[in-house]
């Protein structure tokens, strides 16, 4: 669907389980910005979440049906929900699946992180906004994204986002 450089579905979890562990550590806490998994059992979504390090949150996306499998082990989440805030230095991070153009505590110090898009986002209109930002996979090498880069890019970058 958005054309990822892999040969195949095993390959492709392969390659991201690694670039996941990589940068996660196991006391480190991760928000997955939905779509976590497209096609697959609730089985396959256990297996997978119990290879990735840290603690993990959801917000859902669109395609957790996995969500309602019995083979899926929900404690694998430590919550899952449609939308959460969260405080990181002196911003706002306002988690949801997909992107808006503007969000709680938008004229305040925030930024809004969503994941729903797989390919490079086009701005909308003059009103998008570089604190908008894609944190899915996908647009980010395949590699999860830090709290600090977010900020950095939000707040401290003088040149617009290219993707977001």
């Amino acid at each position: 669907m958005c054309d990822r450089p892999f040969s195949d579905l095993d390959e492709m979890h392969e390659a991201l389980i690694t670039n996941w562990n990589s940068v996660v550590r196991k006391e480190d806490e991760v928000y997955i910005l939905g779509d976590f998994l497209y096609k697959g059992s609730g089985q396959s979504a256990t297996n997978i979440l119990k290879e990735l390090s840290g603690k993990k949150y959801l917000i859902k996306g669109n395609h957790e049906k996995y969500l309602n499998s019995p083979q899926f082990e929900a404690t694998l989440y430590e919550w899952v929900k449609d939308y959460h805030e969260l405080t990181y230095k002196d911003a706002r991070f306002i988690l949801f699946h997909f992107p808006i153009l503007e969000w709680a505590h938008y004229w305040r110090k925030s930024v809004h992180l969503y994941g729903h898009n797989h390919r490079p986002r086009k701005p909308v209109s003059e009103h998008w906004d570089k604190r908008a930002i894609n944190v899915g996979v996908d647009v980010n090498g395949f590699y999860p994204v830090g709290a600090e880069v977010i900020y950095e890019r939000a707040f401290c970058e003088d040149t617009p986002e290219k993707e977001s």
